[in-house]
């Protein structure tokens, strides 16, 4: 037996070069088969020895780890178990029952809208309703009616087309009359479409007998604020 080699190494045999395993490395992982008791650090250091050329052959990286490499395949990620909470069966079917019987509590009285005053008619203006019963109209009363209506509506026409015809007819002439005397004279011309300020007479005239008093803070004036204010009623659990 060598000195310098240990005693697997004495009489190691070399694996072949298509790197096939040693019949003794065979043997060895047969045998810890049969005997799982061995430690974790002897099978390490035991398979390093046996393996020889053969496991430096093969580049072992941590997505690929060897099938022998049992300390790269630690369970770092690991954590300890959560205590398990303890369920009352009873209070979870007290809870239940209770919200059940809310269910029920606001299936027979849902909740009450805030109503819309703008949307409501006031009681005294339904008192006012019409009393007289609507009389029915004919045949002939109704034509005749509506043929008076179709009349009224063309007369009412014939009116407007009229006076926009009168309206246009003066435009017209005073632009003409405005054209001539801006060629005859101009300055006639620029004192006629300059403003009349007598076309709206306005007169004012300050208070005689409550002079404005000086440094005066009118107040802002008094309010009764009669908004209803509405609150939902809510089910309390």
């Amino acid at each position: 037996m060598d000195e310098k080699r240990g005693p697997w190494q004495a009489n190691r045999t070399p694996c072949p070069a298509d790197m096939t395993p040693c019949p003794r490395a065979l043997l060895w992982t047969r045998n810890f088969e049969k005997s799982p008791t061995m430690t974790l650090q002897a099978v390490t250091s035991s398979t390093s020895r046996l393996l020889g050329t053969w496991q430096t052959q093969i580049r072992d990286t941590h997505q690929r780890a060897s099938l022998l490499s049992f300390w790269e395949l630690l369970p770092m990620r690991a954590e300890p178990l959560r205590k398990k909470k303890k369920v009352d069966p009873k209070k979870d079917q007290a809870a239940k029952d209770r919200l059940k019987r809310r269910i029920r509590r606001l299936e027979k009285a849902s909740q009450e809208l805030i109503p819309i005053e703008d949307f409501i008619t006031p009681v005294k203006l339904l008192d006012k309703a019409r009393q007289r019963p609507q009389v029915e109209l004919s045949f002939e009363e109704a034509e005749r009616r509506a043929l008076l209506l179709k009349k009224w509506s063309l007369y009412k026409q014939q009116e407007h087309e009229m006076e926009r015809d009168a309206i246009r007819s003066l435009l017209e002439a005073q632009q003409e009359a405005l054209q001539e005397l801006h060629l005859t004279s101009p300055e006639l011309h620029a004192e006629a479409i300059k403003r009349d300020p007598s076309l709206l007479p306005f007169e004012r005239e300050g208070p005689h007998y409550t002079p404005p008093v000086p440094n005066y803070q009118p107040p802002e004036g008094r309010y009764n604020n009669i908004t209803k204010v509405y609150t939902q009623v809510e089910f309390k659990r």
